[in-house]
């Protein structure tokens, strides 16, 4: 007895275990007053006690519960944008290393085939050797979407010209690339964030603006990192809630400004474009860095 006693004193204090005593002191407590209604006795102090204390718990449970449910929305955005990133990571690899690899030998058979087949079917098999070459690219590609493994090499800015010059190269929208301050320094988690925003933009409006022309500009601002998407299509309605209105693609772009203290602006209008701006705060250590380097210099 004496050995479980010393158990439940030395009980981690987790939220399990922390339901499981209340648990203990409302059964207590209701076995108690039980016992005092039939046997028609006085309640006795030690039993008051125990039913303040189960009521104390109860009311301390409420309060976190409320307070859990009232994060629990951003938490859940958080990491289901972790979860997100994560995947492209991983089909990034997949589709680079194991189906690229096995496109590439499939294209070096092919080229073998070629050069020993009869000469009424050559062509056909010059076709094959094409088809498996542009997939290859077309694989090559996605992954490099998926994953960007230039923002680390290159930066933001010239990651996001590569996209822009790579997805826009065979379509008649034209566009320009306004940066007028290097973009050095930038947080891999803010870079990121703007890139995949500004490519979940520009798929958007190749999809449904028929626009002509489009402008991305980047700003390094004092108090953070500013990004505009504009373009000249036939615009649309901003829905209030974007997840709930279905659309999926301006949810995510708001969640990913959400996600480091930043905001999205969404300005539309049926046939005046369409304008998005993200603002994306210094972390606090950035702006300690930036003010030492200005005072230095």
């Amino acid at each position: 007895m004496y050995a479980s006693l010393k158990s439940f004193v030395t009980w981690p204090p987790s939220r399990e275990n922390a339901r499981r005593f209340t648990l203990f002191l409302c059964m207590s407590s209701t076995l108690g007053n039980l016992l005092v209604y039939l046997s028609a006795q006085t309640m006795p102090v030690s039993l008051l006690a125990l039913d303040v204390a189960a009521l104390t718990c109860v009311w301390i449970h409420y309060r976190l519960s409320r307070k859990s449910i009232k994060f629990q929305p951003q938490e859940l955005a958080d990491r289901l944008l972790e979860v997100q990133e994560n995947e492209r990571h991983r089909l990034s690899r997949e589709l680079h290393d194991d189906i690229g690899q096995l496109l590439t030998a499939a294209k070096l058979q092919g080229e073998w085939l070629k050069r020993r087949i009869p000469e009424e079917l050559q062509g056909q098999c010059s076709v094959l050797c094409e088809t498996l070459d542009e997939t290859l690219h077309k694989v090559r590609d996605v992954s490099a979407i998926l994953n960007p493994r230039q923002l680390t090499s290159l930066g933001l800015e010239a990651s996001l010209r590569a996209h822009l010059l790579k997805t826009l190269a065979n379509t008649s929208l034209k566009w320009s690339l306004d940066c007028q301050q290097r973009m050095t320094g930038i947080p891999e988690e803010m870079a990121v964030a703007a890139f995949r925003i500004t490519q979940e933009a520009v798929t958007n409006i190749l999809r449904h603006a028929q626009a002509q022309n489009l402008l991305v500009r980047l700003q390094r601002l004092p108090e953070g990192l500013f990004l505009l998407i504009s373009d000249d299509g036939q615009g649309f309605v901003p829905a209030d809630h974007p997840a709930r209105a279905g659309q999926r693609g301006m949810a995510g772009m708001s969640e990913r400004a959400q996600q480091l203290g930043g905001t999205l602006k969404v300005t539309s209008e049926a046939g005046k474009g369409t304008h998005i701006e993200a603002r994306f705060p210094w972390a606090p250590r950035t702006l300690a860095r930036a003010s030492k380097n200005k005072v230095l210099h």
